[in-house]
């Protein structure tokens, strides 16, 4: 399938995998600030953002789909980067074929089974008529009534797209909920040996204590920073020490 990408800069190759609902927009700050120092990609995921949409999706699968795409771009080792279900795929990557992977970071999330937390999200999105829409302003009328936190609302119409007189999603939104338990299974067990870094929003509770021994059994190298002032957008809260932070890891 194919995947939709930015490239930036010059330097080693970077890629940035972004999280659930997203598109490469959102690493939009730090892929601009790493460009003066690697050559960025940034990748919509399968059934996000501009790239391709599928029939069914997991976490193998997108790896697998993003392991193809570095084939395409002759793209044999790479430094990788990801946040949340960006981070996951990118460990999943690692997992599956380490020899593809020359660095992993990994942003606020763990290689453990989590919880369903997007049953208002998806709620709201499936509450939206799109068809009958006629500005944004109704779309997030109706979203707020199950998705109270403005910013939120706002990341996730921009999923909405203008289409003739109404509007479509640029996600892959039925896929997405169908398929969204297998997005949050854990990571295959497996070992990825090169360098690794998990970084936690301190203020996010993403990545639990208990997930010390899932990461080291996966990770046995792994380091972890605690970015301060900074939930699971981390990357948006402090996107310059997130990145020098980045670029330390990565030389």
């Amino acid at each position: 399938m194919s995947l939709y990408f930015k490239q930036a800069g010059e330097g080693p190759p970077l890629v940035l995998l972004h999280g659930l609902f997203g598109s490469l927009e959102n690493l939009g700050m730090i892929a601009r600030l790493l460009a003066s120092n690697y050559t960025v990609y940034s990748v919509d995921l399968p059934n996000h953002g501009r790239s391709g949409h599928t029939d069914h999706t997991s976490l193998g699968l997108m790896a697998q789909s993003v392991a193809e795409w570095l084939e395409q771009q002759s793209l044999s080792q790479v430094r990788l980067f990801g946040h949340s279900l960006g981070g996951k795929v990118a460990m999943e990557l690692a997992l599956s074929q380490p020899q593809i992977v020359s660095h992993l970071a990994v942003a606020d999330i763990a290689p453990v089974q989590y919880e369903s937390h997007h049953t208002d999200v998806f709620a709201g999105l499936n509450a939206l008529n799109i068809d009958a829409l006629s500005n944004r302003g109704e779309a997030d009328k109706v979203l707020a009534q199950y998705v109270p936190e403005a910013p939120v609302r706002s990341f996730l119409l921009k999923n909405l797209v203008k289409e003739g007189a109404g509007y479509r999603w640029r996600m892959n939104l039925s896929v997405l909920q169908e398929c969204y338990p297998a997005m949050l299974v854990a990571n295959r067990e497996g070992l990825y040996q090169g360098p690794t870094l998990f970084l936690k929003g301190a203020n996010s509770d993403y990545i639990q204590p208990a997930a010390k021994s899932p990461i080291l059994s996966r990770f046995p190298g792994a380091q972890v920073r605690i970015i301060a002032n900074t939930g699971h957008w981390l990357h948006a809260d402090k996107p310059e020490l997130v990145v020098r932070t980045l670029e330390k890891f990565y030389a």
